[in-house]
């Protein structure tokens, strides 16, 4: 391919002149007195910055990073590789691959790698061009192992074994030896009587595979499962990142529980390693990371505190974790009795709580633990070696994941061991058992009253959480001596908030991606209470995690649905009221927030939904493989298993913007998850509804009520196809692949050719072909189909697939869904039952005013957006209030009927709505 290489001119300029950018230059001209939208960052930064430390400013140092930069359509992917450039003309090699691909063959996302403590420069870009890297690391692969050399140290990876990490090497010394993951779990629950077996199971390796090989990153991908003498069970898989420069490796461990909830009641989750011992008692050293920049540090063998003094040298060099003087230069009384000085072998630290973390130590086993200190949250960090080396562990996101732990045992034998705990084994046992019993509901006229009262679609055996998973980040640091205490309070600030570089969010917008949205711009009143809302409601939402204490190790990163203004509280035990679970896009609303606002705090509460909701509310394996639970009291409880959760839409931002290789698993697992509608027939409960509640005559209910041919599902057009499209969208930009435009262009003919078009909701699909065959000639509207993603991937994809009868009927669907109850009978012949959300739907009707030049329906659009939410009456525009005293159990801040849907599709809707038609506002 042939070089082009663009200007930062060009790329702010090409929303005018790029074809992928049509639409919404399009929907800007349609109206006059458009303005480009300014960019949303400080005087400090530059708008032509391709590349932003996602907090501000360069940190004080770093591990090595990698992001995805966009591409607007028509750029060519450079043969000579680029560089990170700065505006200083200084130029820092880059580790390049592609992400996704144009439709005509350009670049649209490439992936870059960036070796540690680099990107330091003002003025980031990503330049065409070649460097060598400072420093690089290599892979070497031979029968049984992978080595990857980085600077001064040596990493062994095992191929097969129990053993991830065999061996790591500073210089000389070997400083670590077999990691491994550790499980344990118990046959009973706590609170069962009698005594409960408890098993223990060592995670082994099946295979490894070599992702990348340097020169900057290295990725290699185990894949195993946890065994035993007697089975094996919670498969995994784990990626481990090297960079250049670094001394440290990231462990990004996905685990899959593949349990019986009623027989399996976890105990532990560990990640172990051990340590060589090779110095003096005294001079080896064990650290803790404390809150706020604090520090726990002390010798195995303390010379400080003593009775007698062994001199001042000896107790600075301790202290700093410096190599003592001789012996000889100890003070006498003390050098002859230092036998008699305990030496402390097992430390402690658990957080079992969000609020609170304590430290214990004894001398070993079968002796006393004495209290050392306690504080509220910890960043997750240890260290244990002496002055000839040792390794600094980690885990990410440490006390949101609570209960959680780190450990150091043997430090005064010749081989220490620590572990970090992702599931403390000394908390309660994990019980993940479905929480209420039938309660009489057998039937389905008996679940679907259940729902009319508590919001639950209740089943018994439907709330299983066998097949849901869990993804929590290590990182460990391979040292030739112990660390300076201030250089280890900068690694536990890298766990507790990684420095992490993203793509100028003006550029993701100037290159057309994710669909129709802008970065925050000045205007006129009615825009400036639109943007002070948005601010307010993720403002709120990202306090309410902190107040409500929203951590735990399945709970974190989603936050609730629905609030109950009497109790003052979220509906945490309400059926379907309770845990949020991606309902109504609200991942979407998060990503948008950050794309539009550059906000860090925004950032990191979407980074952690995506963890959750693509892996917590998800089905790897078993029977709803590849479908996700909706909303309820426990992650996994409702019945309702669709493709509306697992949905890539949710997770394409993260991927996109950070490349993080998980996270495309994720998404390339969803390919075949229609194929799991042929067992789990997501209408099976709809025509046992009360009359009055159910949907019209022709829709998939009633086809669903006579069996389809063998490969045919129903589905509807937006809460399941809608939501399978993202994945097939996905993997052909991402592979170039055309079978999967293919399968995506077939559903949209074949929707086109219905006498209904997008106004049938849906038809039987044929999981073969990929079309929809039979039905289409009734109208049945719901208000669901078009709130999962459909609107924004639509968007995308008609700018990507010239199907001009799709998008037809597409922009029918978008001008009638909310038009009035007559002018939807003239013109369909049909009642508009079964619509509602106008509010959200505002979205829609702004698309087809921007498209067809419609002066009307952007004035509708607004009228609808200006209109009622989630329910009648709720008025969630007005500011929090805090309430404190007798009614809760502590200050807390609320919004009065505060709706999670609500406010997702109200801000997604803003975020387009301003896009489309905001010239038209005021």
């Amino acid at each position: 391919m042939s070089n082009l290489v663009w200007s930062r001119r060009e790329i702010l300029a090409s929303t005018a002149v790029a074809g992928s950018l049509a639409l919404f230059a399009g929907a800007a001209r349609a109206m006059p007195g458009s303005q480009a939208p300014r960019v949303p960052f400080g005087s400090d930064l530059d708008p032509q910055d391709d590349v932003l430390w996602l907090d501000g400013a360069p940190p004080g140092s770093h591990e090595g990073q990698s992001w995805g930069q966009p591409w607007p359509r028509g750029t060519r992917l450079s043969k000579r590789g680029y560089v990170l450039q700065g505006r200083d003309g200084t130029r820092q090699a880059l580790q390049t691959w592609p992400l996704a691909w144009w439709p005509d063959g350009s670049i649209k996302w490439t992936g870059h790698a960036l070796a540690a403590d680099g990107g330091r420069s003002k003025g980031l870009r990503v330049v065409p061009g070649a460097a060598s890297p400072t420093e690089a690391l290599f892979v070497r692969e031979s029968g049984d192992a992978i080595t990857v050399t980085a600077g001064r140290i040596v990493w062994t990876v095992g191929r097969s074994g129990d053993a991830l990490i065999r061996s790591a090497r500073a210089g000389e010394n070997e400083v670590l030896q077999s990691v491994r993951l550790l499980a344990s779990a118990q046959d009973r629950s706590d609170d069962e009587e009698g005594a409960a077996a408890l098993s223990h199971w060592v995670g082994t390796i099946d295979s490894a595979t070599v992702e990348q090989s340097g020169p900057i990153r290295a990725v290699i991908k185990l894949d195993g499962r946890h065994r035993a003498a007697e089975d094996d069970w919670l498969p995994f898989s784990v990626r481990l990142y090297f960079h250049a420069g670094s001394d440290s490796v990231r462990l990004v461990h996905s685990m899959v529980f593949d349990g019986d909830p009623a027989k399996r009641f976890i105990r532990g989750l560990g990640l172990e390693g051990a340590v060589p011992m090779r110095d003096a008692l005294h001079d080896r050293h064990v650290r803790l990371a404390g809150e706020n920049g604090g520090l726990w540090g002390e010798a195995v063998r303390p010379l400080t505190g003593l009775r007698r003094d062994p001199g001042k040298a000896f107790r600075d060099a301790q202290a700093a974790g410096l190599p003592t003087p001789p012996l000889s230069e100890m003070a006498t009384p003390v050098r002859q009795n230092l036998d008699y000085i305990p030496s402390w072998g097992e430390f402690r630290l658990r957080q079992p709580n969000s609020d609170g973390f304590s430290i214990v130590k004894r001398t070993g086993p079968g002796f006393g633990w004495i209290d050392v200190d306690s504080a509220g949250r910890a960043p997750g960090l240890g260290y244990v070696g002496g002055v000839s080396g040792g390794v600094t562990f980690g885990m990410h996101d440490f006390w949101q994941r609570c209960p959680v732990g780190l450990d150091i045992v043997d430090a005064a034998k010749d081989k220490a061991r620590f572990t970090v705990w992702y599931h403390a084994p000394d908390a309660p046992a994990m019980d993940m058992r479905f929480y209420h019993d039938v309660m009489g509901m057998e039937s389905f006229e008996a679940q679907n009253s259940g729902l009319d009262v508590t919001y639950e679609d209740y089943e018994p055996g439907w709330g299983d959480a066998s097949g849901i998973a869990r993804t929590t980040e290590f990182r460990l640091w391979a040292l030739p001596a112990t660390p300076a205490r201030q250089r280890l309070v900068e690694m536990g600030a890298t766990l507790a908030r990684p420095p992490r570089l993203v793509a100028n969010v003006a550029h993701v917008h100037a290159a057309g991606m994710f669909g129709p949205w802008s970065p925050i711009a000045a205007g006129g009143p009615q825009r400036g209470r639109i943007e002070a809302r948005a601010k307010q409601e993720l403002d709120f939402y990202i306090g309410q995690v902190e107040q409500r204490r929203w951590y735990g190790f399945w709970n974190y990163g989603d936050v609730m649905h629905s609030y109950d203004n009497d109790r003052h509280v979220w509906r945490y035990d309400i059926g379907g009221f309770a845990w949020d679970n991606s309902e109504l896009s609200t991942d979407l609303w998060l990503w948008y927030g950050f794309l539009r606002s550059g906000r860090a705090d925004v950032f990191r509460l979407a980074e952690a939904m995506t963890r959750h909701t693509g892996e917590v509310d998800v089905y790897h394996s078993g029977r709803f493989k590849g479908l996700g639970t909706r909303h309820g009291v426990q992650h996994w409880a409702d019945s309702s298993k669709q493709p509306r959760i697992s949905n890539a839409a949710y997770r394409r931002f993260y991927y996109y913007l950070t490349t993080d290789e998980r996270c495309g698993d994720l998404m390339r697992a969803l390919l075949h998850s229609d194929e799991a509608l042929e067992t789990v027939d997501i209408g099976r409960k709809v025509m046992h509804r009360a009359d009055a509640s159910k949907p019209p005559a022709g829709t998939g209910a009633v086809v669903a009520d006579q069996p389809l041919p063998k490969g045919q599902v129903f589905m509807q057009f937006g809460t399941v196809w809608g939501s399978l499209i993202a994945a097939w969208l996905t993997e052909w930009e991402r592979t170039h692949d055309p079978r999967w435009r293919d399968r995506i262009v077939a559903g949209m003919r074949s929707i086109a050719a219905m006498p209904k078009g997008w106004l049938a909701g849906g038809a039987p699909f044929d999981l073969a072909s990929g079309r929809f065959v039979g039905g289409g000639d009734s109208v049945n509207m719901s208000h669901l189909n078009g709130v999962f993603g459909v609107f924004e991937i639509t968007a995308e994809l008609l700018e990507l697939v010239d199907e001009p009868a799709y998008r037809k009927v597409w922009l029918d669907y978008c001008k009638l869904y909310n038009a009035p109850e007559a002018e939807f009978r003239a013109r369909t012949g049909a009642s508009g039952k079964g619509r509602a959300l106008t509010q959200a739907h505002s979205r829609y009707t702004a698309y087809a005013g921007a498209q067809l030049h419609r002066p009307d329906l952007v004035k509708r659009a607004w009228s609808e957006f200006f209109g009622s939410g989630d329910r009648e009456g709720r008025d969630q525009s007005h500011g929090a209030r805090t309430i404190e005293g007798a009614a809760v159990l502590k200050p807390v801040d609320e919004i009065a009927e505060v709706s999670t849907n609500d406010a997702a599709q109200w801000g997604i809707a803003a975020a387009v709505n301003l896009t489309l038609i905001g010239d038209a506002l005021e």
